[in-house]
């Protein structure tokens, strides 16, 4: 347990007098990839189960009189789980009374949002329910090889060059409810929840003796559902170093060639994208797409120093939603400062 102490609650006063200060929030950060994602509730209480086409079949070219045979398609049924991330807030009520208590209170729930927002967005790159049971499982370990013959979604796994680990990774996404999605389970709300418990629920010291307590409760059941891998594109092993090859040096890997190979492996996008709009699958043509390229601060600053230095490369700036942004052929680039500088070597 950690409770806010006597010495927290000064070093959060003003000078001379008890009202709260403006807290620096020097640990915020930004994570686009929350702000994007759509969300779907799932068909399961805890989760949700979706179809996916498995194998295909191949007709027979026949001569006159000769028979062909009859032929099936396959499909799996695959679950996504999601997972519980709770969090509660607890101050002493008499030790709250010192100062505004509604100050004191929002400041610090606005820190446990902060830091449950940030655990979602690293969940959503990271996250490995084989490690941890408790979590969910995010898109690196589904993509966590270039060797195609371990995994069918090597294919849209590109290699940076990087064979340390100080490596970073760029991730392309078209988010979709017919491709990839964030879950919530079935019957629950989507996104963070809050809830003023106020001064009723007793906290409990040590040695379980009760005290009265202001409580807020925080809760956010999530989860991924990679429904259709075609739609997320990884270049892993970006060298953050100066290492010869690495971002730093000077002879650092092209990130332009390395997107333009990443927007041609989608399926289908837009004509600005790639060109290619058309499935071959029957009521499949052009799914709605959100496209979505994440990248860290490292490796966006080293897309802008390399477009500075070729000023051919299609790096543009433009408004969306009321906000300047960048696009790389139409794909707006975020950043998530939750992609590690630190991954080790996909191989």
């Amino acid at each position: 347990m950690a409770f806010l102490t006597l010495a927290d609650i000064g070093r959060r006063l003003e000078p001379g007098g008890g009202k709260i200060a403006d807290m620096a929030e020097l640990l915020s950060q930004t994570n686009a990839i929350n702000d994007d994602m759509p969300w779907v509730q799932g068909n399961l209480p805890t989760g949700h189960m979706t179809t996916l086409r498995t194998a295909i079949v191949q007709g027979t070219f026949r001569r006159f009189y000769q028979g062909s045979p009859y032929t099936k398609t396959s499909g799996a049924q695959v679950t996504f789980a999601c997972a519980m991330l709770d969090d509660y807030s607890q101050i002493d009520k008499k030790l709250a009374n010192i100062t505004d208590v509604a100050e004191l209170r929002e400041q610090e729930d606005i820190g446990h949002m902060e830091g449950m927002s940030q655990q979602v967005a690293g969940a959503m790159i990271y996250g490995n329910s084989i490690a941890n049971p408790a979590q969910f499982t995010g898109l690196a370990p589904y993509f966590s090889t270039v060797n195609s013959a371990l995994a069918q979604n090597a294919t849209n796994v590109y290699d940076g060059g990087g064979t340390a680990s100080a490596n970073t990774s760029m991730w392309l996404i078209g988010w979709g409810e017919s491709t990839i999605f964030g879950i919530f389970p079935h019957g629950s709300k989507a996104g963070l929840t809050f809830e003023d418990k106020g001064d009723v629920v007793p906290g409990f010291d040590a040695n379980s003796n009760r005290f009265e307590a202001y409580t807020s409760y925080f809760s956010w059941d999530v989860g991924l559902c990679v429904r259709d891998w075609r739609y997320t594109v990884r270049c892993a092993n970006l060298d953050t170093t100066t290492n010869a090859g690495g971002l730093a040096s000077t002879t650092p890997p092209d990130l332009f060639v390395l997107l333009s190979k990443m927007v041609v492996a989608l399926p289908t996008a837009g004509s600005k994208v790639s060109n290619i709009t058309k499935s071959d699958a029957k009521d499949n043509i052009a799914p709605a797409l959100k496209l979505r390229l994440y990248v860290n601060r490292t490796v966006r600053a080293y897309m802008d120093i390399q477009a500075i230095r070729n000023k051919q490369t299609l790096l543009t700036p433009r408004e969306y939603a009321g906000m300047p942004v960048e696009d790389f052929r139409g794909v707006i680039v975020g950043v998530v400062d939750q992609i590690l500088n630190s991954e080790a070597r996909v191989v």
